[in-house]
Parts: C-alpha cells; structure tokens; sequence
C-alpha cells in the first residue's frame, strides 16, 4: 500500500467511528496487545521443561 492509500483508510476510519471513538479505539487495541504478548510469555514458561529428577 502506498501514502495515498493510508490516507484513504484513515479517513474511513474517521468516517466510521468519529473522532471521539478513535482514541478509545486505539487504547483498546493496545491493551489487547498488551494481553496477547503477556499470554505468549505465560504461555513459554509453561512449555519450558524442569529438572524433575
């Protein structure tokens, strides 16, 4: 995608949501990533082996 097609989203966006709602949008979508990334951690020191022996 180019420069003019970003632009072009962006302003469907605005169009869609409001530019109230666009914060709140983009705070939401960083706490989920936020959450995702901390459940791949949890998620590796789970699988991780331990010395059981």
């Amino acid at each position: 995608m180019q420069g003019s097609d970003w632009l072009i989203v962006g302003l469907a966006v605005l169009v869609l949501f409001g530019g109230t709602q666009i914060p709140k949008l983009a705070r939401s979508l960083g706490q989920a990533q936020k959450e995702f990334k901390q459940g791949l951690k949890e998620g590796a020191v789970e699988d991780a082996p331990t010395d059981e022996a």
